[in-house]
Formats: C-alpha cells, structure tokens, sequence
C-alpha cells in the first residue's frame, strides 16, 4: 500500500468522528461535509510525515474551518437573531444504527442543537469541543484562539445558556412514545383537554415552517401549541413513529411524501417542547430511513 492510498485509509477511519463534530457545530449535514472534504483537501496538500497525531490534526483543521463558516454566518446582514431548526438526524424507532450513534456523539434532543445555534461561534466551538467531545481547554483554546482560561469561560458561559434552555428526557424511549401517542391519539380524536394534559404548561413548539407557507413559527403555552396541534389533526393517520436526534418523534408523510420531521423532548411525563422541520427543500435533501405507519401498516 502505497503512502497517499495509506493516508486516505487514515481518513477515512477518522471521517466518522469528523463529520459528528461539524453536524454538532453546523446543524448542517451538507455544511459538515464540505468542512469533512476541505479537511481532506488541506491533508492532501500537507506533509503528512511531519503530522504527529493525525486524529488531533484533523479535529483541529475541521474545527477551524467550522468556526470559519459560523462566523461568516453571524457577520451576514440577514443573519436570524433566533436559534434555526437544524438538520434532524433520523433513525428507526427500534433504535440508532451506528452511524447515527456516530453523529450524535452521545448527546439527544433535537432541542439541544436549537440552543446551539443560538451561542456565538467561539462560544459553540468551545462547548462542542469540550462538553461534548471532551477535548481538553488547552487544545480548544489553539483553535479559538483565546487563553485557556477564557476558553474556560466561553464554554462555562454556553453551558448555562444550554441548561438554561435546552431540556433533557428524563424518561426512557418507552415512556416517551406512550407520550408522543397519546398526544396524536388525542389531536386525532379532536380532544383539545386531553392535549393540553399531555403537555407541559411552558411547553414550546418550534418550526421552521414552509417557505411557501410564512416561514418560522414559534408557538409557547400548552393551549395554544394544542390548537395549533389541532389545525392539523388530519395528518395523525399519517404519523410514522422515528427518534429524532435520538428521542421520540416521528416523520409525518400522507402518501408516502415526507411532509414534517418532529421530535418531542418528554420531561415528567410531559411535552416540554416539540421541534418541527417542515420545508420542504430541506426535507427532500434528508436520508430519512423506511419507517412503518403507527400500529404498523403501510399506505
């Protein structure tokens, strides 16, 4: 095996982990593989003899050119002030495959990614590296470009924005899909108090809408997300259970064509927030797996 087939082995062993740091800090699949690609461009044009640890330099390379994309993003005069739904990651009900258990580095909740998207470039770069991927602050700091105490603060200073505002299931899978079904059986019998109980007083309903139908939605109270649940009862036949960035959620598709991805963060029995991907360019870009209608069937 010649040096540049061995290289790119090397990098392909390590394109897996890559691609889970750039999703975590691009909520972006097609953004996370071109900063994957242009990290195996600048390997290609460097010598590889002189690197001493290759999955360190790869972290580091892929890191910089994400930090690169989020700041050009905040720079835009158009920039959104709030968080963007990101690109879900969607699995079989029954469980992750490895490649998602790969993506998500541990980590669930689509409600997670949303906070993310709402934290500065070098304050998400440093909470993804450190709290997530557990890269020590002295190696995160090379990459922001801060001391590593004040990388210690950006990451102490994102942490409380997302415990702040990003909930955790503290129920299994089980729990969350008795849940989850309930909420649908309740909106499918047109039974707005059985909604409401399902759902947890502060609970927040984000999606990023349809451009052709007004844009982004951000609906709070357990009222009013249960009347916005009921404007489209008639889409619960068509509810194909899934996790969603490892949670309960489910891919609403009427004949078949995949119409919204949902996934529902489950506290104490409750809905706390449900996240919702509905445009409909951002869906026919996703590799959503073959899933079963509720109870089953297929259409």
């Amino acid at each position: 095996m010649d040096d540049e087939t061995l290289l790119a082995s090397d990098f392909e062993a390590e394109r897996p982990h890559l691609r889970a740091v750039a999703y975590r800090m691009l909520g972006s699949f097609a953004e996370a593989d071109d900063a994957v690609q242009e990290a195996w461009l600048r390997l290609a044009g460097t010598d590889a003899a002189a690197i001493d640890n290759l999955p360190g330099w790869l972290t580091t390379v892929v890191s910089r050119i994400c930090l690169d994309v989020l700041r050009r993003r905040s720079a835009r005069p158009d920039a959104p002030t709030g968080a963007l739904e990101p690109d879900p990651v969607v699995s079989p009900a029954g469980g992750l495959t490895p490649e998602d258990e790969a993506l998500l580095a541990d980590t669930v909740g689509l409600a997670l990614a949303v906070v993310l998207d709402t934290l500065g470039p070098a304050e998400r770069v440093a909470y993804v590296l450190h709290d997530i991927f557990a890269l020590p602050f002295d190696d995160v700091a090379s990459i922001v470009g801060r001391s590593a105490a004040a990388t210690r603060q950006l990451a102490s200073r994102a942490r409380r924005r997302v415990e702040g505002r990003a909930p955790v299931p503290d129920v299994g899978l089980p729990e969350q899909r008795r849940v989850v079904d309930a909420f649908f059986a309740a909106s499918r019998a047109g039974d707005i108090d059985a909604l409401v109980a399902v759902l947890d007083p502060d609970v927040v309903l984000r999606s990023d809408g349809d451009a052709q139908a007004g844009g982004r939605v951000v609906v709070h109270g357990a009222e009013a997300v249960a009347g916005q649940a009921m404007r489209f009862s008639q889409l619960s036949d068509h509810v194909r259970p899934a996790l969603v960035n490892g949670i309960a959620g489910v891919v609403v598709a009427p004949a078949g064509r995949p119409q919204s991805v949902m996934a529902f963060t489950v506290v104490g029995g409750r809905i706390v927030a449900i996240d919702s991907v509905s445009d409909r360019a951002r869906l026919g870009a996703l590799p959503l797996p073959d899933l079963p209608l509720a109870g089953g069937g297929r259409p």
